[in-house]
């Protein structure tokens, strides 16, 4: 098996509405286990947070998240991004429709980029970045 990069992403406790909506957008199976199926906090309001969650969408992606432990720090911020790129225009349209949709926040519309692709970034309404690129074949074509 070759070794795969998966994104993984913390949440404070909202860790299965965010995989829930990114099932929305990717389609797939999404696993969820809680601290409480595994005694993994003493503390009894953590029992039905999320431990790990697991997004297998059918085009092979794999997206994971969290939620993190009250003991633990939890600080949001702005240093890091999940990238989505291929070739299939109405594809990921679709994923960016709904994700900049219903609470999102477009930072770069998705419109023609300077390189020749198709490009555009927003932060979906769980404040997670994303950029995601329509490849037009250019960039190859060039090298």
């Amino acid at each position: 098996m070759p070794t795969t990069l998966n994104p993984y992403l913390g949440f404070r406790d909202n860790a299965r509405d965010a995989m829930t909506f990114y099932q929305t957008v990717f389609g797939g199976e999404l696993a969820l286990s809680t601290f409480g199926e595994f005694q993994a906090s003493e503390d009894p309001a953590e029992t039905d947070k999320i431990m790990h969650a697991m997004l297998t969408t059918p085009q092979g992606m794999v997206l994971m998240g969290a939620d993190t432990p009250n003991s633990m720090d939890y600080t949001p911020g702005n240093t890091f991004s999940v990238s989505l790129s291929g070739d299939d225009e109405a594809e990921l349209r679709g994923y960016w429709d709904k994700l900049a949709g219903d609470g999102g926040t477009v930072t770069v519309p998705m419109e023609q980029a300077p390189w020749g692709d198709i490009f555009g970034m927003c932060t979906d309404r769980y404040g997670v970045a994303w950029l995601v690129n329509v490849n037009s074949g250019q960039a190859a074509a060039g090298s």
